[in-house]
């Protein structure tokens, strides 16, 4: 019988992200695969963090194309993108915490694609007089990525109805970054 590797990954991060301690075996129990043959597909855990990060990035660059962030005011575009990752807000948030991705030279190139997509949308903004100059774009891409991971916890955890998750990450993200008129 064949593997499904999507299915073990999609079945590794779903469990990850509710438990991001969880064992390889667990991990195999939740895929309905043995642990050895968790372990043919990827060696370690490492190996299955990797693959989970090159998922995550994949699902996100995905999101990013969906979102058609060139287009409109960049506040929309902003909306659009946060309910375009919303599906794999779950799996960022488990990758957010994991510090081996982004130790060292072995830094998946992903992230960085990612990084200069979101934040030329930021930059977009603040030269239409959009959003606050003195916010740099770089932060503000962390603060959409820490934002998201922060919201798929609270709703995971039952803190707060994922019906909210779009308007929590929209209003404090925005209500922070819009430029205001000196008063």
């Amino acid at each position: 019988m064949a593997v499904d590797r999507d299915h073990v990954l999609r079945s590794a991060a779903a469990l990850l992200t509710r438990k991001s301690t969880a064992t390889m075996d667990e991990v195999a129990r939740a895929a309905g695969i043995s642990r050895a043959t968790l372990h043919r597909h990827f060696a370690g855990r490492d190996a299955l963090v990797r693959a989970l990060e090159a998922l995550g990035i994949a699902e996100c660059e995905a999101a990013l194309d969906a979102a058609r962030l060139d287009e409109g005011p960049a506040s929309e575009a902003v909306r659009r993108l946060v309910r375009e990752l919303e599906p794999a807000a779950g799996l960022l948030s488990f990758l957010y915490t994991e510090n081996q991705l982004f130790e060292g030279d072995g830094q998946h190139a992903g992230w960085a694609r990612l990084d200069t997509r979101i934040a030329a949308l930021f930059r977009r903004g603040q030269q239409g007089g959009e959003f606050r100059i003195d916010l740099t774009p770089p932060w503000l891409t962390e603060a959409l990525f820490g934002l998201m991971a922060s919201a798929a916890w609270v709703v995971q955890s039952g803190k707060v109805a994922p019906n909210d998750f779009h308007h929590m990450i929209v209003e404090l993200l925005l209500g922070g970054a819009l430029r205001r008129e000196e008063p």
